[in-house]
């Protein structure tokens, strides 16, 4: 009898066949997909030392290498700044006090429906910014309020008799919320912390539009001198790998950390023995 789990029915051997016959069309389809994109950038000769030349020189070096450093740094403070926002948005959204639940879930609703762009825009145009610190209160207050909402759910995702317990042992809701619910959330947020991490790294490209010397605007600018015989496609080539190559490394961060995590004793679930039939409790007759 094929075997089954809550969510679904455990493939039998004619249905990991077909699985395995899916994954090879797939494999197949995507190598094919990968071909016809080399073969067009071949075809359109942008593989010529003529277009690559460009990046031998120093100077262009330098400016990439600028450029990148300015994309890292803007996305250390927007993070350490969400991070925070979030957490302060988070309490106060579980507070037990009206008023500061209502303030905290309207700020929270209200930049997480506002376009990150306009966010920008406003702050760099409309209160005469910089550019660094207009990209930096951008993401920070729309990432900061999703992030308040991924806090908020870790929180709820924690059994309630966890914090039950708590309280009959007389900890206060600070303790509560410090030692028992926080860490044991933190292992159920992490995922969607990464992934909102990952997207504030992206968003910080949109710094080229306020005149910010980020990754891409380098980019751009390499892109668009006419010395460089406008070498768009090499450009590319060689930003997207970057792009891509540090939110695996996000990825892989969060993974090495989760697994730290698991391993670490503060975290391991404290196992307690059973007591044995008719054992009396302390002052128990």
């Amino acid at each position: 009898m094929t075997e089954s789990t809550a969510l679904y029915d455990i493939p039998g051997p004619h249905a990991r066949r077909r699985h395995r016959m899916y994954g090879l069309a797939s494999t197949v389809v995507l190598l094919a997909l990968a071909g016809w994109f080399l073969y067009l950038l071949f075809d359109s000769a942008q593989f010529t030392s003529t277009k690559w030349s460009p990046f031998l020189y120093k100077g262009i070096q330098e400016l990439l290498l600028e450029g990148l450093g300015n994309t890292l740094k803007a996305f250390a403070y927007a993070s350490v700044l969400s991070l925070a926002l979030g957490a302060v948005l988070a309490t106060g959204r579980l507070s037990e006090h009206r008023v500061l639940r209502w303030v905290s879930t309207l700020v929270v609703e209200f930049f997480r429906a506002m376009p990150v762009l306009v966010m920008i825009f406003f702050i760099f145009v409309a209160l005469k910014v910089q550019p660094l610190p207009a990209l930096v209160a951008g993401l920070t207050l729309y990432n900061g309020s999703v992030l308040a909402e991924v806090f908020r759910t870790g929180i709820h995702s924690v059994a309630r008799g966890q914090g039950e317990a708590a309280y009959a042992l007389g900890m206060r809701k600070t303790q509560v919320m410090t030692y028992v619910l926080t860490p044991q959330a933190v292992r159920a947020m992490l995922p969607a912390i990464i992934s909102q991490l990952v997207v504030a790294l992206k968003d910080t490209s949109l710094g080229f539009l306020i005149t910010y010397e980020e990754f891409l605007h380098a980019g751009k600018l390499i892109a668009s001198n006419l010395d460089y015989d406008l070498p768009f496609i090499p450009v590319v080539l060689v930003i997207s790998p970057i792009y891509i190559g540090m939110c695996m490394l996000l990825s892989w961060f969060a993974t090495w950390v989760a697994r730290k995590e698991r391993r670490s004793p503060k975290t391991k679930a404290v196992e307690v023995a059973p007591a044995e039939p008719q054992t009396l409790l302390p002052g128990q007759p």
